[in-house]
């Protein structure tokens, strides 16, 4: 990055193009925002890329929750430090970031414990927007806001990567990718030998096939309703591919059939309670462990306690397990050495301008990932 325009910018407002959901169900509109200055502990980065995620869309088509409005959507996604805010001493202009809709401030109780990524309420970075537009306030998604040229977030949600990486592939590490491999990796803990079953095969249901590979599995069974996805999985290592509308009984019925038994770890990606539920009853009575990642709100889930009782866990994950900034350098450096897939999952290439058709690919399931160029490096 120039640095004279870091220091032109350094304190000013910046006005620049952001894509804004000004209501619930409704396109959003390419607009000219505002924004200001990094406050105390605040960075303000400018995004080079960013990713459309089915969290995204729950929040414009789904979660119906009309106080979320007006907004900048976007949580997945990649930048560079342009200044930053009093108290901040962890970044400077220049660094390769990426903003993380789960804080870490490394010093509550919950950051210091090892068995938990999340972090105190009373800790969680400040959620006061610094957007405007058209003089009126538009609110951070999540904290994070990447549907736009420039935004700013708490220093507790960022996390610093290597300079070397490509901001336009590594942008999917700040979600999608994470909470799927970390869920079979961290969550499930998924062992040598072992067979597992993914239920749903997004980005993150595909990025839980490779964290299953890379734990040793041997068989890893991929579930999905759309049978274009079979060949996608088997590039992340799945080694099956069972189509429930392919059969006349019940999916766990049927990998119970397949496993002799149950696996030994499935790993629901789709954030629907009956879907859940099958992901519970496909695993192994006596030790199977079933691990919930997709997100919902909208329904309870029913079980039958026997499930539980009969000796298998249920567990949930939020981004994967991992502590967001520790585990999200640590992750793109595993890309760096070859370790991780990231370009696999990327199926269209598009600009900031094109918002709402990447938002209409997510979806109608016509896509991966679909990652915006927001401004270049």
């Amino acid at each position: 990055m120039d640095e004279l325009k870091i220091f032109v910018t350094a304190f000013q407002v910046i006005k620049c193009k952001a894509a804004v959901a000004w209501e619930p169900n409704k396109p959003v509109v390419i607009e000219e925002i505002e924004v200001a200055p990094p406050q105390a502990n605040e960075v303000r980065i400018k995004i080079v890329a960013t990713a459309v995620c089915h969290s995204d869309l729950y929040h414009l088509f789904e979660g119906m929750n009309k106080d979320g409005f007006p907004t900048v959507l976007g949580h997945e996604a990649a930048g560079i430090v342009e200044s930053v805010g009093p108290g901040v001493t962890e970044f400077q202009p220049g660094d390769k970031v990426i903003p993380i809709f789960l804080s870490q401030c490394q010093e509550c109780h919950l950051c210091k414990n090892p068995k938990t990524n999340q972090i105190h309420q009373e800790t969680m970075s400040a959620v006061e927007s610094r957007f405007t537009c058209k003089g009126k306030r538009v609110l951070q998604f999540m904290g994070t806001s990447t549907f736009s040229e420039y935004t700013v977030v708490h220093q507790m949600a960022v996390a610093k990567i290597d300079p070397a990486a490509p901001l336009d592939k590594v942008c999917l590490v700040g979600c999608g990718i994470s909470t799927g491999y970390g869920a079979a990796v961290n969550t499930a803990k998924v062992e040598p030998g072992s067979t597992c079953a993914v239920f749903g095969l997004g980005a993150v249901g595909l990025a839980a096939v490779m964290g299953c590979k890379a734990a040793g599995a041997k068989r890893i069974i991929a579930v999905d309703i759309n049978p274009e996805k079979a060949e996608k999985a088997k590039v992340f290592g799945a080694t099956d591919f069972v189509n429930p509308k392919d059969h006349d009984k019940p999916i766990s019925e049927v990998l119970t059939e397949m496993t002799n038994g149950g696996v030994d770890y499935s790993v629901e990606c789709v954030g629907n309670v009956q879907v859940m539920r099958s992901a519970l009853e496909s695993s192994a009575q006596g030790w199977g462990v079933s691990v919930i990642v997709g997100w919902t709100t909208l329904h309870d889930i029913a079980i039958q306690p026997i499930h539980l009782i009969s000796g298998r866990t249920w567990k949930g994950s939020l981004f994967g397990g991992f502590k967001s900034k520790d585990g999200v350098p640590k992750m793109v450096k595993a890309y760096l050495d070859k370790k991780l897939k990231l370009d696999e999952f990327i199926t269209h290439n598009m600009t900031l301008d094109q918002a709402n058709d990447a938002i209409e690919l997510m979806k109608n399931c016509k896509c991966i990932r679909a990652v915006m160029s927001v401004s270049p490096q």
